[in-house]
């Protein structure tokens, strides 16, 4: 098997590590390169001392490269990939960079112009189970947020069998690496420990790519979404809430349609628990009632589903790997 030259640029924070562990244990793949600005000459043996591997950080990618998986913050990558594209590589990005088509949302979400808006056409958004089959010949691939993956695979289903109502209530939780790895007091240990608190009550940066997708496979309901900080580590739940326009049955029935033969997303009969997906590329979905309104509930590891591992499962796509390859182990940190 020729082997994919792989780097990961941003491999200090959570999203960056998760990949390397990953990619560190694919058949299929040579780690060619990993960089970070902060750990710029140390060996890699100091981050990731369970791993066989050799070199030190350096703050660019070598040429050459076959994929990169970019895991820089917001904005910093989006340059930096017209470079790696034009090398000939096939980008992952695991940013917001590329998640939204539409260049006028940036300035309204993220609070600047986008700084490579001629590269959104040209960008696939990276979640399997609706767009396989752009991946496979995608050069440019956006990985969906967390929140946004957990709550696009608790809805689409629903939405595309014309099934749910006009307005949509998604409450999510999420574990604390969801914040990234940065030190910060919205994180820290005495400020999120036995406490539990909403947030971005106004709109959170991930729900105009729920609408974005939902509106792809359906007619697009309003959505009110919420997400709370929830003192653990990793793991993301969404409990969404709609009108049911049509039985319990029909419900059920669309959703095991919908994901027949998916490989991750599973419909499963009792409502998940994050522990259940915890450090696995799992999104399980479960779906109930209270007489009219549905309630159907998805759990994702945020870490997995919702970055590195659904960034992995696009390039095994990609690349004509089994979509399963070096995802069905636990990744064990943090």
């Amino acid at each position: 098997m020729k082997k994919a030259k792989v780097g990961v640029a941003g491999a200090n924070g959570y999203a960056g590590m998760t990949a390397v562990h990953l990619l560190a244990r694919h058949p299929g793949v040579e780690l060619c390169g990993l960089t970070s600005r902060s750990l710029e000459g140390k060996p890699y043996s100091e981050v990731f001392p369970l791993l066989e591997l050799k070199g030190q950080f350096a703050t660019e990618l070598p040429d050459g490269l076959d994929a990169v998986f970019s895991c820089l913050p917001h904005n910093v990558g989006a340059g930096a990939a017209r470079a790696w594209l034009k090398d000939g590589a096939r980008v992952i990005d695991m940013s917001a960079d590329f998640r939204l088509r539409d260049a006028a949302q940036y300035p309204l979400w993220y609070r600047q112009e986008h700084p490579a808006p001629d590269l959104l056409a040209k960008a696939v958004f990276g979640l399997p189970e609706l767009h396989e089959a752009e991946i496979k010949d995608a050069h440019l691939i956006a990985v969906p947020g967390c929140y946004s993956t957990a709550a696009i695979l608790a809805l689409a289903p629903a939405v595309s069998a014309g099934l749910a109502g006009a307005d949509v209530v998604v409450d999510a939780k999420s574990g604390v690496s969801g914040a990234g790895r940065s030190v910060g007091l919205g994180v820290h240990f005495g400020e999120v420990n036995e406490s539990l608190g909403a947030y971005a009550i106004g709109g959170h940066r991930h729900l105009p790519e729920v609408l974005q997708e939902l509106a792809g496979v359906g007619s697009a309901p309003r959505v009110t979404f919420v997400p709370h900080l929830v003192p653990m580590t990793r793991g993301i739940l969404a409990t969404c809430y709609f009108d049911l326009q049509g039985s319990l049955a029909e419900l059920d029935s669309a959703y095991r349609e919908f994901y027949a033969g998916q490989p991750f997303t599973k419909v499963v009969e009792r409502t998940p628990a994050t522990k259940l997906a915890a450090h696995s590329n799992l999104c399980l979905v479960n779906v109930a009632s209270q007489g009219n309104k549905a309630v159907v509930t998805a759990a994702i590891d945020n870490l997995v589903k919702g970055a590195s591992g659904q960034g992995v499962e696009c390039f095994n796509i990609a690349f004509g790997f089994d979509r399963t390859e070096a995802l069905t182990g636990p990744v064990q940190w943090p």
